[in-house]
C-alpha cells in the first residue's frame, strides 16, 4: 500500500490516493475524494502494463467531472423520472439535473465530489461517509460504506454496505470507463461483449425505463454471444438513436442475489479479459456516447466512446415501477452488495 497526496479541494483540504500492487504487478489506485477509482495497470498477453480505465487529470478536472469517470455514485445511481420519489406515502422532490429528471442524485456536490473517510485494509481502502436525514432530499441517517480490495487473483472487489434509520432510496455504483487497448487508444469499438442478459428495459425520450422487460433476441441488444461493440451500435433502432448509441440496463439472467458472472469483455489487440461478477439484478451498459474532448490522465483528450461503463446496480427508475426489484432500503432491510472486475489474458 502506497498513501500519496493527490491534490487539494477548493477549500484547502488534502485529497489522497491509495496505490495497492499484487504479487503479479497488476495495480490498482483509488482516491478519497468520491471513492474514486483512479488507475487499474495491468499486464496484457505479451507482458506489458497497460492502464484500462479513464480517468481525470486534475483535481481542477475532477470537480467538474461531468462523466463521472470512476466515481462512486451514491446514494442513488442512474435516473429517477421527475426527480421525484414517493416512500411510506410521503413525497420527495429531487434535484432536477437531467432535462426533467435527476440523474446520479446530485451532479455539482454528489458523493464523488466529497471528501470520503478512508480506512486502509490489508490489501485495499475502505471508504466511509454519513449521510443526515434529508441530505439530498433523501429520507434517513445513511451510514455509507464502499471498499475497494485488490486480489493476487486480479480481482477488483468492491463490496458496498448502506444502513439507514429510515426506508430511503440506495442504489450505488460504479461508473468506471474501461478501455482494455489502454486508456490511451482512441475507441472501444472493436472490443468485444459478452452479457449473460437475454432481456433490458427500453427507455422512452430522457432515457428513462418505459416499465417494458424486453427480450434482446433479433435486436442490436443481443450480446448474448460475443459481438463487437462496434457492429450494431450506429443501427437505425429508436433505442439506440434515444441514447445515442448504447446507454441501457440489462436485467441479468438467472438473478438470485448470489455473485455470479454477468458479462465478459475483451480486447485482441492487447488479450486483455475482463470479467464481471455481480449480486445485482441489472447492469447499465455505456458506450461513451457522449464523452467530448475531456481532460484526461497522461495528457490524454478522451473522446467519444473512448471508454465503456459495466455499471453494476438495481434498475434505472425502479421507484415508479412495481415490475421492478425495489432499491428501497431501511432498518428491516440494508443494502449489502458486492461486484468484482477480474482480469486475464
Amino acid at each position: 500500500m502506497k498513501k500519496e497526496l493527490y491534490g487539494k479541494t477548493t477549500d484547502g483540504k488534502d485529497v489522497f490516493q491509495y496505490t495497492v500492487t499484487n504479487k503479479n504487478g497488476m495495480e490498482m489506485t483509488v482516491m478519497d475524494f468520491g471513492a474514486i477509482l483512479l488507475n487499474v495497470i495491468v499486464p496484457d498477453k505479451n507482458g506489458a502494463k497497460k492502464d484500462v480505465v479513464l480517468a481525470c487529470d486534475s483535481m481542477e478536472t475532477y470537480r467538474v467531472n461531468g462523466c463521472y469517470f470512476g466515481s462512486t455514485i451514491a446514494p442513488s445511481a442512474n435516473r429517477i423520472a421527475d426527480a421525484e420519489v414517493t416512500i411510506d406515502g410521503i413525497r420527495y422532490q429531487l434535484d432536477v439535473n437531467d432535462n426533467e429528471n435527476n440523474l446520479h442524485t446530485n451532479f455539482p456536490n454528489g458523493m464523488n465530489k466529497r471528501i470520503w473517510n478512508a480506512e486502509e485494509t490489508e490489501n485495499g481502502v475502505r471508504f466511509t461517509f454519513v449521510l443526515d436525514d434529508m441530505e439530498y432530499n433523501l429520507p434517513g441517517r445513511r451510514e455509507l460504506a464502499v471498499t475497494y480490495t485488490l486480489t493476487d487473483d486480479n480481482e477488483i472487489c468492491i463490496d458496498y454496505e448502506g444502513d439507514s434509520d429510515k426506508n430511503t432510496v440506495i442504489n450505488p455504483t460504479n461508473h468506471t470507463y474501461f478501455n482494455l487497448d489502454g486508456h490511451t487508444s482512441n475507441n472501444i469499438l472493436n472490443q468485444k461483449l459478452l452479457l449473460h442478459a437475454s432481456n433490458y428495459t427500453p427507455v422512452r425520450a430522457g432515457s428513462i425505463p418505459t416499465g417494458e422487460i424486453a427480450s434482446v433476441k433479433g435486436t442490436p441488444f443481443d450480446f448474448t454471444e460475443w459481438k463487437t461493440i462496434g457492429e450494431e451500435i450506429d443501427e437505425d433502432v429508436e433505442q439506440l438513436k434515444l441514447t445515442g448509441g448504447y446507454d441501457h440496463n440489462f436485467v441479468v439472467d438467472n438473478y438470485d442475489g448470489t455473485v455470479k458472472e454477468i458479462a465478459q469483455a475483451r480486447s485482441e489487440e492487447t488479450g486483455i479479459v475482463l470479467t464481471v461478477l455481480s449480486d445485482l439484478p441489472g447492469v447499465q451498459f455505456y458506450a461513451g456516447n457522449y464523452i467530448n474532448g475531456e481532460k484526461g490522465k497522461e495528457e490524454m483528450v478522451y473522446g467519444k466512446r473512448s471508454g465503456f461503463c459495466l455499471e453494476t446496480q438495481y434498475y434505472p427508475d425502479s421507484v415508479h415501477h412495481a415490475n421492478f426489484p425495489s432499491v428501497i432500503f431501511g432498518p428491516e432491510r440494508p443494502f449489502r452488495s458486492t461486484t468484482i472486475f477480474k482480469f486475464g489474458v
